[in-house]
């Protein structure tokens, strides 16, 4: 799928941590991954894959440089709270203050997650394969970019989460000094319940939660109001705390542990 693929050498890095650098043709350019891989995982085949989104002014680094994302599965596999898994934490694309894994002109942003991230991390690491289930999460704009996937790509993913979700692409607004001119504008490609709403197969399953002190908590409200009244099932957490990584790298236990549950409890995908 790539022209090129470029892999850090592994006696340079942190211990388990891959940082890869593809030519996305989604993107017409250069984009980062950076994965981590469980020693339990080295002799390992298909094991399932979770792909980790940041939100504005990020990039794939910060998951766990600023998360310790890592650490935490590291800490929930060692203790068999949750089975080994890869973690596949992408750039956004770095176009403007966020792109909001949307399409745009010129760009599909969609595509390079949904396709080539994981392409990525199949070609740098041998215990991931087109078997392997995939999952997605991700945190404020990364969180509407999680589980508006999962309604946009409901077969490819088992289990979709989001951590202090922006809800509607205008919430980005606020945030970008760039306006979403060019952006994908169908209902499903702007708002996250219009996405699971239009799902054409059923849904994977669904978690999220919010900070009471976070602005966005109205909205996730709002979400999980629609989402009982529209009969989709999910679960929803609200818990002390804020918008930040404080927040966000305590909760992120609660989404590994869903898909571990997600896992061990899944029935085949039609």
């Amino acid at each position: 799928m790539f022209r090129t693929l470029e892999a850090s050498d592994p006696a340079l890095a942190p211990p388990g941590l891959r940082f890869v650098t593809v030519k996305s043709a989604a993107l017409g350019q250069r984009a980062d991954v950076l994965l981590f891989v469980p020693p339990q995982a080295a002799a390992l085949q298909s094991v399932p894959l979770v792909l980790l989104l940041h939100g504005v002014y990020g990039s794939h680094w910060a998951w766990a440089f600023k998360g310790g994302a890592h650490l935490t599965a590291q800490r929930l596999i060692d203790a068999g709270a949750i089975p080994p898994m890869v973690l596949a934490m992408p750039s956004d694309g770095l176009w403007g203050d966020g792109s909001g894994y949307v399409a745009h002109a010129g760009q599909d942003f969609e595509r390079w997650i949904v396709e080539e991230v994981p392409a990525a991390a199949r070609a740098a690491c041998t215990a991931c394969s087109e078997a392997s289930p995939l999952f997605i999460a991700g945190l404020s704009m990364g969180g509407f970019g999680a589980l508006r996937l999962a309604g946009r790509h409901p077969r490819r993913f088992v289990a979709a989460a989001g951590h202090s979700s922006v809800t509607e692409a205008a919430q980005l607004d606020a945030l970008m000094a760039e306006a979403r001119i060019g952006w994908a504008a169908a209902p499903a490609d702007r708002s996250v319940i219009a996405s699971l709403r239009g799902a054409d197969a059923p849904l994977p399953a669904l978690r999220f939660d919010c900070g009471r002190d976070d602005p966005f908590i109205a909205a996730n409200r709002q979400l999980h109001a629609e989402l009982q009244a529209a009969g989709i099932a999910h679960e929803y957490a609200e818990h002390d705390g804020g918008h930040g990584w404080a927040y966000w790298a305590q909760h992120l236990e609660d989404t590994l542990r869903f898909f571990g549950r997600t896992l061990t409890n899944r029935s085949p995908r039609p």
